[in-house]
């Protein structure tokens, strides 16, 4: 195997252990509500504790890979998902649960970081975009499969007849008997060490940071906030995660909440339909985005979205079992078409503007918390609806923007 080809695959590698990670969330959340005795509200801070380090890390990541090569930041960023992890098997508790997200959120921002300059190197500009696609995929599976993994270690360490293994025996007796699902760290600290020892070990290729991959001057900053259009899309990115995330986190709760469906069985399985639909949509909306203007992709997705969310809500069982799962392939262009719009609205200083919009991932801290705080004081699904004001204000994305460089079709257009 070429360097070429080792530095793509472990790029891909890569995305498949962030996204595997940074997932089970949503399968767990009625657990730690029911195991923990908490409320919406602090069951909310726990996608808000990831998030908020993901959103706050995004800058100084970025600083740092200026600084220090890849080797060394994606090293310390599974040694900190690696810290995270062992904190919360060893200390199982609420506030320490926090704490291990806050410290695995920061590992990812690093990692996110680091990933997509590398991919451009080892992939060349002309296949760039189909590999960023590909790691798309790569997460969409990785989110498909975090759900069974954790239904499969529960049921498994319960079974109490007969060995399943060295694996689930050992976990058997070092994970307390009401919190079975801290197992998954177990599992999530083995595999940080994996790669630990795998990035730590790898070759890679020079990366000369493009214009539009560095941080920029604190300036530079100054400059982008006077512009109307970062803040726009700004919101824009925090809605989306925002939304992603409210609906990946309190599926399961809904489900079990309004329509009695077990979290371990039916709630993971929305969950991985829903991240395995959202990989597949990515690969219909590169197609539609070869025929049409990209803001009239994401005016029918975002319609279709939102009439998907009134199925969810108001529906029987399966309707809305299977309503959620389908917002996964209505949301997948959002987030690649948002960010494409915005960095063909502005002439220059791409790098730092990445950056404010990559930080505008805290919107995965603030909606699913906001949900929670809804679903104390009235519903659960009261508090979902706050995703129709997110998902109204894409919407709107298509009609307001107005980008200096539209995506190019097979169809011309008439300016």
């Amino acid at each position: 195997m070429n360097q070429r080809s080792y530095t793509i695959g472990l790029v891909m590698l890569i995305f498949f252990v962030f996204a595997y990670i940074s997932n089970l969330l949503g399968p767990i959340i009625p657990d730690a509500i029911n195991d923990f005795k908490i409320s919406g509200t602090l069951a909310g801070l726990l996608p808000f504790s990831f998030f908020a380090a993901y959103g706050l890390m995004s800058i100084p990541a970025g600083y740092l890979l200026e600084k220090y090569n890849e080797r060394i930041i994606l090293t310390a960023a599974f040694f900190l998902i690696f810290i995270g992890a062992v904190l919360f098997v060893l200390f199982p508790g609420y506030l320490v649960y926090m704490l291990s997200l806050f410290i695995i959120g920061s590992g990812i921002a690093a990692l996110q970081v680091v990933v997509n300059p590398l991919l451009r190197v080892a992939a060349g500009g002309e296949h760039y975009a189909f590999f960023s696609v590909l790691s798309t995929v790569m997460y969409g599976l990785a989110s498909y499969l975090i759900p069974g993994t954790y239904t499969y270690m529960v049921k498994s360490i319960k079974d109490k007849t007969d060995s399943k293994g060295i694996v689930i025996d050992f976990l058997s007796k070092h994970v307390p008997e009401n919190l079975i699902w801290v197992s998954l760290y177990w599992l999530f600290a083995f595999i940080a060490v994996v790669m630990m020892v795998i990035v730590y070990f790898s070759k890679y290729p020079k990366v000369e940071l493009q214009e539009d991959e560095k941080v920029g001057a604190i300036e530079t900053f100054k400059l982008l906030f006077k512009n109307k259009y970062v803040w726009l899309y700004f919101i824009g990115i925090f809605a989306y995660v925002g939304s992603e995330q409210g609906i990946a986190n309190w599926i399961s709760q809904f489900l079990f909440e309004y329509h009695g469906m077990d979290p371990l069985t039916q709630g993971a399985q929305a969950i991985s339909w829903y991240w395995a639909l959202m990989a597949i949509g990515c690969l219909l909306g590169l197609v539609l985005l070869k025929i049409l203007d990209s803001r009239i992709v994401l005016i029918i997705f975002t319609s279709a979205a939102i009439i998907s969310l009134t199925f969810a809500l108001l529906s029987g069982p399966y309707v809305s079992l299977y309503a959620f799962s389908l917002m996964g392939f209505f949301l997948s262009v959002m987030w690649g078409i948002i960010l494409s719009l915005a960095l063909n609205s502005i002439k220059e200083h791409h790098g730092a503007f990445t950056s404010i919009l990559l930080t505008a991932i805290v919107g995965g801290a603030f909606i699913p918390f906001i949900i929670g705080i809804l679903s104390d004081l009235f519903s659960l699904k009261i508090g979902m609806m706050l995703l129709y004001i997110t998902l109204g204000y894409m919407f709107s994305i298509g009609f307001w923007a107005n980008p200096l460089i539209k995506n190019k079709t097979l169809i011309k257009r008439k300016e």
